[in-house]
């Protein structure tokens, strides 16, 4: 088996390196570490945008594009929250709490090279869990029939909606909400058109790129079109401020392998996102800490450790999207989306009828790292320059954009119009704190969950029976009732404890600093939420 799997590995690599596929990973890594840099701009709206580019694509060039892009902006966002206290991106909110400590510490550099180290190492061994554990799981591709199929992704979709973000009735809201927007337009089975209302243009039901478009692009736009952010102007870092002493690395080496372990063990389930496994790997650190006092004034281990379970996720995230066809996240779900619109089906079968596009991803994943390392170093500076864009010149050409891009994949207007309607729809969520990525891994799931249904029923002649006939089959409704069991459980403890959900524990979890609220500390002069840069000048959005 392991002598099978790296004599694929080889071959991936040789795929990885033809040269139309290199360019285009190298492409999407460049452009994730520029999204990753973007506060508001994140690898959904870059993947949104970007997705009618590889309609005129083949498939493999085409995912790896898309996986650099998501990949690569994990490394971008590390660096507007540790030298300029933005929390660009949620996953990374949690490291500005002791990363822009050392910035004003004068280790910002040092921070940013730790951050790189700890990236990389987790990355790489994510990716060695990819390659060993995915062919494991194609062993019983054949076991899967359309009972089983139909119990492992409930489990996903149950999964999704009530470990989200917030509140987990919510999280089941938008999850539903995806699924109706799933059966729109003609039934796969027998033709009827459904939920149409009249429109011809929904016969085809709605599109992916709209729908992800209109959520992740344009109510984000929504969303930010008013804010106001300080940006530092005098940020100077050189080549040898970010290479760590060998006591640093010695300091952060065990927070790593920590946090590459939180990473690896959330990876495989479902729902919990990035940002929760840092977290998660935060309050580890400051729970076994000799000196818990020194989290928020500049540790080393407060970077380390969530940066690693961050990038180790992002990896392991694609164990059960590829192999499975189970999206671990809203990204996930898009790019599960641009493997369907390809004419690909995830899943089991994915390794044997595509081991081009499964292995040669995996070996672009290591050379997209080593290529995020190399750019990273002397494009530090450049990073800290876009930030300085206004966002009055930025949101508004992303729109431009985004309506060429949906208007380009089948030149319909309809189309754009949308893009519209679901950009508002999303706003309002927003507006609400509704979390709208459910809604997507509703709507991608959706679909398969109800054609596998139908044809599990189809096989048994109308009887339920079968999906607990057969033991996996079984075994996924099982762990989908535990799920709900043990969520119903911690929502009953986090009423009577009276703390929302019991979600947080206050002395073990931080209060990262948002982008508002680091507009506000400096405002009021507070050290901890002053933005890098005493002669940071005012950006007017």
């Amino acid at each position: 088996m392991i002598g099978q799997s790296l004599d694929a590995l080889w071959q991936g690599f040789g795929v990885a390196f033809e040269l139309h596929n290199f360019i285009w990973s190298f492409v999407g890594v460049l452009i994730g570490n520029l999204i990753g840099v973007l506060p508001g701009m994140g690898p959904l709206s870059a993947i949104s945008i970007l997705l009618p580019l590889t309609y005129s694509m083949h498939a493999v060039p085409a995912i790896l594009m898309l996986a650099g892009i998501f990949y690569g902006s994990q490394y971008g966002g590390a660096i507007g929250a540790i030298l300029l206290n933005l929390p660009c991106h949620p996953p990374h909110a949690v490291t500005c709490v002791d990363g822009y400590p050392l910035t004003r510490q004068g280790k910002g550099g040092t921070a940013l090279g730790i951050t790189m180290v700890a990236s990389f190492a987790a990355a790489s061994f994510g990716i060695l869990v990819m390659v060993f554990a995915s062919p494991l799981l194609v062993n019983i591709a054949f076991r899967f029939g359309p009972a089983e199929l139909f119990s492992i992704m409930m489990l996903g979709l149950l999964a999704g909606g009530t470990m989200s973000s917030g509140s987990r009735v919510k999280g089941i809201a938008m999850t539903v909400v995806g699924l109706l927007i799933g059966v729109v337009g003609a039934d796969a089975t027998s033709g009827t058109v459904r939920f149409t209302f009249g429109f011809t243009e929904l016969a085809d039901g709605v599109q992916l790129v709209a729908l992800a478009l209109g959520l992740f692009g344009v109510a984000e736009f929504l969303r930010n079109v008013n804010r106001m952010h300080v940006v530092g102007s005098g940020m100077k870092l050189r080549l040898r401020d970010m290479r760590p002493s060998m006591a640093e690395l010695r300091q952060a080496f065990w927070p790593i392998v920590r946090g590459t372990s939180v990473g690896t063990m959330f990876g495989a389930m479902p729902g919990t996102g990035p940002t929760i496994t840092t977290f998660i790997a935060y309050a580890l650190e400051k729970k076994i800490a000799k000196r818990p006092e020194r989290f928020g004034h500049g540790a080393l281990e407060g970077v380390a450790a969530p940066e690693a379970a961050s990038h180790a996720k992002t990896q392991i995230d694609f164990i059960p999207t590829m192999s499975l066809g189970i999206p671990g996240d809203p990204v996930m779900a898009l790019l599960l989306g641009a493997l369907m619109i390809h004419g690909i089906q995830p899943g089991p079968q994915l390794l044997g009828d595509h081991p081009d596009i499964f292995w040669g991803l995996i070996a672009s994943f290591w050379i997209g790292n080593v290529l995020l390392v190399l750019l990273n170093v002397p494009l530090i500076q450049v990073w800290v320059r876009v930030l300085q864009v206004p966002y009055r010149f930025l949101y508004p050409a992303a729109l431009f954009f985004i309506s060429v891009g949906v208007y380009s994949t089948n030149n319909s207007l309809f189309e754009v119009g949308e893009v519209l309607v679901f950009g508002l729809m999303g706003a309002i969520f927003v507006a609400a704190r509704f979390p709208v990525a459910p809604i997507m891994l509703g709507y991608v799931l959706g679909p398969m969950v109800e054609q596998n249904f139908r044809r599990a029923l189809l096989l048994s002649h109308g009887s339920l029976d079968i999906f607990i006939d057969r033991p996996i089959s079984a075994g996924f409704l099982a762990a989908a009732l535990l799920l709900v069991m043990l969520q119903a459980a911690f929502a009953l403890r986090g009423r009577f404890n009276g703390n929302g959900g019991g979600r947080r524990d206050p002395d073990l979890l931080p209060h990262p600093p948002t982008m508002e609220s680091s507009q506000s500390g400096e405002q009021a002069g507070h050290p901890d939420h002053a933005v890098a840069g005493s002669s940071g000048s005012q950006r007017e959005t």
